[in-house]
C-alpha cells in the first residue's frame, strides 16, 4: 500500500531552499519516491490553515517512506532544509 510524505513549506531563504530542491530529488528516488504535488498555488476551501507552499510525496509504502525520511541521504539536507523554512511534515498511509 502507498504511502504519502505531505509537507506544508514556508520558505524563508530562497537562496539557501534552492540548494536544498536541487540536492532533494535524488535522495526521493533511490527510496523508490515521486513527487506528486508540489506548488504554491493553493485554495483553503475550509479552516484556518493557510499554507504557503505544499508538497506531496507518494512511496511505495510506509518503510519505504520511513527509510527515506530517516536515510542519511535526506539527513545531510536536512540541516539546509531548517534554516531555509519552517517546514511541517506528515507520513500517511494511503488506502
Amino acid at each position: 500500500m502507498a504511502a504519502y510524505v505531505i509537507t506544508d513549506v514556508e520558505i524563508t531563504d530562497s537562496e539557501m531552499f534552492a540548494e536544498f530542491r536541487e540536492r532533494l530529488d535524488p535522495t526521493i528516488a533511490a527510496h523508490g519516491g515521486t513527487f506528486i504535488v508540489r506548488g504554491e498555488n493553493i485554495t483553503v476551501v475550509q479552516g484556518d490553515w493557510h499554507p504557503r507552499r505544499i508538497a506531496m510525496i507518494e512511496f511505495p509504502n510506509l518503510k519505504a517512506a520511513n527509510s527515506w525520511l530517516h536515510s542519511s541521504e535526506f539527513g545531510a539536507l536536512r540541516e539546509i532544509l531548517d534554516k531555509s523554512s519552517n517546514t511541517n511534515l506528515v507520513i500517511v498511509d494511503g488506502i
